[in-house]
């Protein structure tokens, strides 16, 4: 049987994992953790959003972020201290905002398809993470904005999404929690939410199940290519406190899966390839609702308040999960309290609910200069990548792990 290694064990790694053991490989996962989804998808926005799908690649986007770099709330904040990967991701982003249109488009197809697969798997498996069905609502505060936002609307509905324009009175019908008076919106009826640690955890007992084996707590610190296939030399990472630091394990397969998220830019090197990914900051709080009021009160419907940059989902009865901003501060994963702050705040501004209990979170985004996932096979005959989904991870990669077992079926069948 064809043995197939796969590096990292968060959803686009699971999920890559998934598809290789349907297809009849034997699946090894390497992660430095020790369980799961234990970085980008433990605790991000939620939102399985393919209306979300649009690049960030446009001039605007850069003068915020030049704006907003002395804002510490500000929903982009750039970091400007040198760093040679930060200043050639920027430029190479720079040199895609004439993609914006075809990358925004391919972006929703992707998004469809993934939504689709992701529902399939989790009905087919079982899987219990506190899916919501209810569609995203996107509003907005100015008329200047929600103009602008008409025509990406539209941009997005040619690509093959189904979302359209409600009023004010029309959102607080589709979330009641709602309480403001915005100047309009759109709604995603298609689109859902749900626990991203919850799904990746329960996915990977399932892969478990099927005979996919994870070594969890293990580094890998060197990748050699051959004829006959890859070889990854192991070691235990910090965390693995119950084995030797200086003990090197082997591991032999016939091909490999990169799904290292941010640490996906180091491994490439290792292989000879430039995979530029780039670890752009995310933060959210779990807002616990312990009382009746609270889980009365809290938004079933997810929700994206355009000018503030903020997301959220709703996680069963007693959670509320809000995310928002975006940081290029290299792989920093310190949570600042300045950052969290603006989170609670923002909530106790909309709805009539106790933050008491709010869990803040911070992680990675594995993000292209060209916003799109690298879906591909490297320079090397016998190395894949499935990586580099920014913000989009858990809404692209149901689609983007079948795709990459796929190329592995054609190169390397079973």
């Amino acid at each position: 049987m064809c043995k197939i290694a796969v590096i990292g064990a968060g959803i686009t790694g699971v999920t890559t994992a998934y598809e290789l053991s349907l297809l009849g490989y034997d699946v090894t996962v390497i992660d430095k953790h020790l369980f799961p989804a234990m970085e980008t998808s433990f605790a991000n926005g939620g939102q399985l959003s393919a209306c979300n799908a649009e690049v960030w690649n446009q001039k605007a986007t850069v003068l915020k972020g030049i704006k907003w770099m002395s804002q510490k709330s500000a929903p982009l904040l750039l970091n400007p201290s040198f760093s040679v990967h930060k200043y050639a991701w920027l430029m190479e982003f720079l040199g895609n905002i004439k993609h914006y249109k075809e990358n925004t488009q391919e972006t929703v197809r992707l998004a469809l398809l993934a939504r689709q697969r992701l529902f399939e798997i989790a009905e087919k498996e079982q899987i219990d993470f506190n899916l919501e069905k209810r569609g995203i609502l996107h509003f907005y505060h100015s008329e200047a904005d929600y103009k602008a936002a008409i025509s990406v609307n539209d941009m997005l509905c040619e690509g093959g999404l189904i979302r359209h324009a409600v009023s004010n009175d029309e959102m607080k019908t589709i979330e009641p929690s709602l309480t403001g008076e915005y100047y309009g919106g759109f709604y995603c009826p298609g689109d859902a939410t749900g626990d991203i640690h919850k799904f990746t955890a329960g996915l990977a007992q399932v892969t478990q199940r099927k005979g996919v084996e994870y070594l969890f707590g293990r580094e890998v610190v060197s990748i050699s290519h051959h004829a006959a296939g890859v070889t990854l030399q192991l070691k235990a990472s910090d965390e693995n406190v119950d084995a030797a630091s200086d003990h090197i394990e082997i591991l032999d397969a016939d091909a490999l899966v990169v799904c290292g998220g941010v640490g996906s830019y180091q491994l490439a090197d290792m292989l000879g390839d430039r995979v530029n990914v780039y670890p752009v900051k995310g933060y959210s709080i779990t807002v616990e609702l312990r009382d009746t009021h609270s889980q009365k009160q809290a938004p079933w419907v997810s929700l994206l308040d355009e000018s503030a940059k903020i997301v959220t989902s709703r996680l069963g009865e007693d959670r509320l999960r809000v995310a928002g901003t975006a940081e290029f501060n290299g792989y920093n994963r310190d949570i600042r309290s300045d950052r969290i702050q603006p989170l609670i705040d923002w909530v106790n501004r909309n709805f009539d609910l106790s933050t008491e209990f709010s869990v803040p979170w911070a992680g990675l985004r594995p993000m292209m200069p060209n916003m799109m996932p690298m879906v591909n096979r490297g320079k090397r005959e016998r190395v894949f990548y499935n990586t580099g989904h920014g913000h989009l991870g858990w809404t692209l990669s149901a689609a983007t792990a079948a795709m990459i077992s796929q190329q592995v079926a054609n190169s390397h069948p079973v």
